[in-house]
Parts: C-alpha cells; structure tokens; sequence
C-alpha cells in the first residue's frame, strides 16, 4: 500500500542520512553529532517497525540451495545469461568513477592547500545539506521522471561532479583565502548533490530489478558488487595518483564513468518507462 511503501523510503533515508552523511559532523561537533545519528536511527527504526512484510508467491526457503542458488537460477534465467551480464556489469560500473575519485578526498584536499580545521568546517559541512537535498528531492523528483529517466539524469550530474574536482586540481595548491574556500564549497556541494541523487535512482533500480521472491539474495548480490570498486579498486588509488598526478587522475575518473553510462542504452533506456517505475 502507499502508506507502507512511504514508510519504507522513510526508514532507507533515515537510516541513510544517519550512516552517511552525518559522521561528516564528528569533526566539529561531537555531542550533538551522536545525538542527531541516534534521533535518525529511531526514525529508522520506526518506520521499519511500520512496514509489512511484502506477499510473495514463494514461501521461506527451506533449504541451502532454497536460499542461495535459487535466487541466482531465477535472475540469470529471467534475464538470460548475456542481458544478465549486463546488468551486473552496470551495477559495477555505475558510481566507479565516482567512487575512486573521492577515495583519497581528505589526501587532496590537504595537498590543495587547506588546512584540516578548513576541511572540517568548509568541506564537510559543504556537503552535508546538498547530501540530504540530494537524497530527499532525488527520489521525489525520481517519482515523476522514473527510474529509468533518473538514472540518466541523476547520474549526469554525477559525472559532472568528478570534474569539479579536477577543477581544483587544475588551480592547483595555494595558500587558501576566501575565494579558494568558496571553490572548495563548491566542489564538495556538487559531489555531495551527485551522490545524494544518483545514490538514491541506483538503489531503486537495484529494488526494481530484484524478484520478490529472493529479494535479500539478489539485492545482497546487487550490493556487493556495487560496494566492490570502493573495497578493491579504490586501493589503487594512492599509486594511480602517484603516477599521473591530481589532476589526471580525476581525468582518469571521468572516463571510468563512462562506460556505466554508456550501459544505460541497454539496461535502462530513456524511452522505456517500465511498470513501477514511476
């Protein structure tokens, strides 16, 4: 029902904004930091509490194989082997160049020029309200547009946002003043706006992609492979820097966008408005 399905995006943005982007606060403000997250937490909770276990055709698996292989038998044998491959290589390939490029954030920021105290108070906190606006208006916006459609625009403005970074490291380090701390706000506000908005159409495309019957397994696979380049990949980034610089890195990372975007003509084309989507 709608009340349900409300309470349900309730829970997932509370328990969000709880886990990231309030330790974004603990630089600064430590009381009021564990405060806030455990207020979010509670609505999380509440609002989980308030939702219904959704009706499935299948019951709860009764066995091993129940629970792990059949889930992967019905999503390769719903899509076919090769459409299949597809979307688990978007999956992967969505936020990587997103995620690489701001693995080694604080690193660059120290090397820009600015200060820890300025990070804290300018770059953080910079990113905080365009995080939650991101999240909160991204997934209103993505009611009207539909999954599809969001991904395209949602994930624009994230590639985007790479380049503000590369941005920055084109200015390259200098003595920071208010006009550098002014750029640096930027930066961080658009990336955060980015995540916020391409977080939440990633996520839902993730639901929607799911069966009903074997939503935990497949969605944990789904996850997986999405937290993937942040736990590998992203360790190369210290070295990828060393090699090429700042700012070639962050070149690096926009093209490494690409080719999830490129994904989308055959995983989620504009043109194509799939039920439940919208």
């Amino acid at each position: 029902s709608f009340p349900t399905r409300r309470s349900s995006d309730l829970s997932v943005v509370s328990f969000d904004f709880a886990t990231s982007v309030l330790p974004g606060w603990h630089t600064t403000i430590f009381p009021p930091y564990f405060v806030a997250g455990a207020v979010f937490s509670g609505f999380g909770l509440v609002m989980t509490l308030m939702v219904s276990e959704p009706v499935t055709a299948a019951g709860a698996p009764r066995t091993l194989r129940d629970a792990v292989v059949e889930p992967f038998r019905e999503f390769f044998g719903r899509h076919g082997v090769r459409s299949a491959l597809v979307v688990l290589a978007f999956i992967f390939l969505y936020k990587l160049g997103d995620s690489l490029c701001t693995a080694l954030a604080t690193p660059f920021y120290l090397d820009m020029g600015f200060s820890k105290t300025e990070i804290g108070l300018i770059a953080k906190n910079a990113g905080l309200w365009p995080s939650v606006i991101g999240g909160l208006l991204g997934g209103l916006w993505m009611v009207k547009l539909g999954i599809n459609r969001a991904l395209w625009v949602f994930g624009v403005v994230q590639w985007v946002a790479i380049y503000g970074f590369a941005w920055l490291a084109w200015l390259g380090p200098a003595e920071s003043d208010s006009a550098r701390l002014g750029v640096l706000a930027v930066v961080i506000g658009l990336e955060a706006l980015g995540v916020g908005l391409g977080t939440t159409a990633f996520v839902a495309y993730m639901a929607r992609t799911t069966h009903p019957a074997y939503t935990a397994t497949q969605l944990a696979l789904f996850t997986s492979l999405m937290a993937m380049p942040r736990t590998f990949i992203n360790a190369s980034a210290g070295w990828l820097v060393e090699a090429m610089g700042w700012y070639n890195f962050f070149l690096l990372c926009g093209v490494l966008a690409v080719p999830g975007m490129l994904l989308l003509f055959r995983v989620a084309p504009w043109h194509e408005r799939p039920e439940g989507s919208a």
